[in-house]
């Protein structure tokens, strides 16, 4: 009867496998080459690091539902950042433990004696650390003086000084460095605290590691889950701020302090991109994962049983005049498949042009285009015959901005109504602002320079880089199914469109 018993249960977790995984094939929404846990809730990326030959991510994960709720961190690895296969959950909370109630983000590095390490904020209790002596990276022990930097209350000794939030950490010659918190009591904007150590256990508060400008963020701006790294005289902290998503600074580090001198962001208001983290792979790059957040609200989160998506990997590097550029890792191309090419086509004025053979809502397109007096002009996806459904990729010549318009990605009304209401970093932005439903990100293009545009579309996700210098990112759902056409569009003037490279991406998951 016993064998009977779990035969019986057996062929019922195979029933309810194949009807999940056919419900998530079946999703329209669900991206087939971007990386999505396999099922429920993620958000921020934590503790990316190479290893033995591996790329591995971590990640906050739910693995309970589609919402957010008591966080563990999912585990991932690739030997090629396009193919990923998911391990057991790396970190969950532990009963009683420092981290009880939810083991929140923070980092990966290594340790003085070569093992991998987290740093990690463990709710209630503050900062923890774990470490791995297994080259699979399946295995972590917690550190038995956890909290390593505890969260302070009222009358303690750092109360009015730091405040103990996700961290970040990393070994110069003998000393650990970490990040802590997201803000600091009586400092207005954006900052965190440096903390320093000789052996992870015993912590002394440095003080704040930078000032914020408001030249580049606002007030209420946080610097939350950070990650700092460097590019020999020149270092980067890469954060995001609860109100307006992922950005970066570039500047100097003298005498344990961060001197900024260049802003970016990654994402703007419409924007949905919020818990970056990198790492430096076996060929020297400095890889980039970003979380994708969603649009459609919890309920229909829930309803379809994931939540959440990564951008594709993408490779940071500096140029000389200090401008980070961004590219989609080039392996990513193994995913190419049915190749088109068009070339020397003319736009008029006011004009588009359906391109017949390119259409699907899984596709790479490279897209070269000269503007001959057009002020506005792009590429049109997922667009539906009568173009009731469509979303616009542009470039405006006199405002030099780079921009997506989802005003129309979508007819599902309760989408809409996201967008409009709750696309926007959050509910404090005055009203007109949550009200834009087109991203725009500042690019300027050199005279005489053509836009080249790398157009990566996955179902709900959408990823634009320009010129390997911006990228916007966001997320569309369009309903109807032949929502499908690619059109080249041009505003108040010509366009020349030297060519257009367009290729089915493959899948890279069930």
């Amino acid at each position: 009867m016993a064998d009977d018993a779990k035969i019986e249960r057996t062929e019922q977790l195979i029933d309810h496998s194949r009807e999940l995984r056919g419900q998530f094939h079946n999703d329209p929404h669900r991206p087939m080459y971007h990386f999505v846990p396999p099922s429920s809730w993620m958000n921020d990326i934590n503790g990316s690091i190479f290893w033995e030959g591996r790329y591995h991510i971590f990640y906050q994960h739910n693995p309970d539902g589609g919402y957010w709720k008591w966080m563990q961190w999912g585990h991932a690895s690739s030997v090629d950042l396009v193919h990923w296969v998911h391990h057991p959950i790396a970190l969950t909370p532990t009963p009683g433990g420092p981290d009880r109630d939810g083991c929140y983000s923070g980092g990966a590095f290594v340790t003085k004696e070569g093992l991998p390490a987290f740093i990690y904020h463990g709710v209630p209790d503050g900062t923890c650390i774990a470490t791995s002596d297994d080259d699979m990276l399946i295995r972590w022990t917690k550190h038995p003086s956890n909290p390593v930097i505890r969260t302070t209350k009222p009358g303690d000794p750092g109360h009015e000084k730091y405040i103990v939030f996700d961290p970040c950490a990393w070994l110069d010659g003998d000393t650990y460095y970490a990040l802590i918190g997201n803000s600091i009591p009586g400092l207005a904007g954006d900052t965190t605290s440096l903390f320093r150590s000789m052996d992870l256990v015993k912590w002394d508060h440095v003080g704040p590691f930078y000032r914020s400008d408001r030249r580049w963020t606002e007030a209420d701006e946080d610097c939350a889950v950070p990650d700092f790294f460097s590019w020999g005289d020149k270092h980067t902290l890469l954060f995001c701020s609860h109100l307006q998503g992922t950005q970066y600074y570039i500047g100097r580090l003298e005498e344990d302090r961060f001197h900024p001198e260049v802003h970016g962001r990654m994402s703007w208001p419409g924007g949905l991109l919020g818990g970056p983290r990198t790492l430096l792979d076996g060929n020297g790059r400095r890889v980039l994962f970003d979380w994708i957040r969603e649009v459609r609200g919890q309920n229909a989160e829930r309803a379809s049983g994931w939540s959440g998506v990564m951008t594709v990997p993408r490779i940071l590097s500096l140029s000389e005049d200090d401008t980070l550029r961004i590219e989609p890792a080039p392996e990513l191309a193994a995913l190419r498949m049915h190749p088109r090419v068009h070339r020397d086509m003319q736009l008029t004025g006011d004009s588009e042009l359906v391109l017949d053979d390119v259409r699907g809502d899984c596709l790479e397109l490279v897209v070269s285009m000269e503007p001959h007096g057009a002020h506005e002009f792009g590429v049109k996806v997922r667009c539906s015959p009568d173009g009731e459904e469509q979303t616009e990729v542009s470039y405006d010549t006199s405002s030099e901005q780079l921009m997506v318009d989802v005003s129309r990605s979508t007819l599902d009304r309760s989408i809409q109504y996201h967008y409009y209401r709750n696309l926007q970093a959050l509910e404090r932005l005055p009203e007109e602002a949550r009200t834009v439903v087109v991203q725009k990100a500042p690019f300027e293009l050199a005279a005489r320079e053509t836009l080249e545009l790398n157009i990566l579309l996955d179902r709900s996700v959408l990823e634009v880089f320009a010129n390997g210098r911006q990228c916007i990112t966001q997320r569309i759902y369009p309903i109807r199914p032949d929502s499908l056409e690619v059109r080249l569009f041009s505003r108040g003037g010509d366009v020349h469109v030297l060519s257009v490279h367009a290729w089915d991406m493959a899948p890279a998951h069930d």
